[in-house]
């Protein structure tokens, strides 16, 4: 399996996040706020075709989602 995370589509991203629990809670603009119970921090997921690779890397951190699990509910 590749560890090579690559922009996405912002609606498949939120299927990610969707997958592990996180509820929308609201919308900001052109940014999608997700939130889950336990964390502090949201996760915020702007409605980009082409969502950059920093922002993943900043949600899934925030998120305390591990890179392979990430991978599989990219899946």
């Amino acid at each position: 399996m590749s560890k090579k995370i690559n922009p996405i589509h912002y609606k498949k991203l939120i299927k990610v996040f969707e997958k592990d629990g996180w509820v929308l809670d609201r919308t900001e603009g052109d940014h999608m706020v997700y939130v889950k119970d336990g964390y502090i921090r949201p996760v915020v997921i702007p409605c980009y075709s082409e969502i950059p690779i920093f922002i993943i890397l900043n949600n899934i951190k925030t998120a305390k989602i591990s890179r392979d699990k990430y991978l599989k509910l990219l899946k």
